[in-house]
């Protein structure tokens, strides 16, 4: 059986299940919190999956076991209003669930501007799977992130624009999506100081 198969099946028969009732468990834990957009997840679309696993680093394959080693074949997402809503749903991640990984994704440079957020390595807690799953078909752990709308429909867009198969941006085009970025981080930056100044 090939990787594809193999994942398909799984995909099919037991991330989709276990994804669901992750996404109605973070729901349930965070709806006291406030001025939360949206909270998802979902299970990596086999055609993601198998792409991300045919990734090479100096010729080789960067995953000898994508089964095991990919982290994300089930992702959730939290979207916040505000960049000080972040840290309320780290408050309450950190409460719920025990992080593998945890990063502040930002540019490299303090000039430079584009893909931000919150990600989690998370462990997959047991009451999302059913009892007669087996383990060993199932993924340990799942990733989250946590972002402001403005962080995450940048990204969305970015990611639709900016990533096509067979298509290479050209300098121009580039510093169009930097500027983008440079606005969307402007525009959270706004909205945290009037969320202070107004004691929202």
């Amino acid at each position: 059986m090939t990787i594809e198969s193999e994942y398909k099946k799984r995909w099919e028969i037991y991330l989709k299940s276990i994804a669901s009732k992750l996404q109605s468990r973070l729901i349930d834990e965070l709806q006291d919190v406030p001025r939360v957009d949206r909270v998802s997840a979902r299970a990596k679309d086999p055609s993601r999956f198998v792409k991300k696993a045919e990734k090479k680093e100096n010729g080789n394959f960067k995953y000898s076991n994508p089964l095991a080693q990919i982290q994300d074949q089930i992702g959730a997402r939290v979207i916040v209003f505000y960049l000080s809503d972040v840290a309320l749903i780290e408050k309450e991640i950190e409460d719920y669930y025990r992080p593998i990984e945890k990063q502040d994704l930002v540019p490299e440079s303090d000039s430079e501007f584009g893909y931000a957020g919150k990600h989690y390595v998370l462990l997959l807690p047991e009451d999302v799977i059913d009892d007669d799953v087996d383990r060993k078909k199932v993924p340990k752990f799942f990733e989250l992130q946590i972002k402001t709308l403005f962080q995450h429909a940048w990204s969305e867009a970015n990611h639709d624009l900016g990533y096509k198969p067979g298509q290479e941006l050209t300098s121009h085009q580039k510093r169009k999506l930097a500027f983008t970025a440079a606005q969307a981080w402007g525009a959270d930056q706004i909205f945290h100081e009037l969320q202070g100044d107004l004691g929202a």
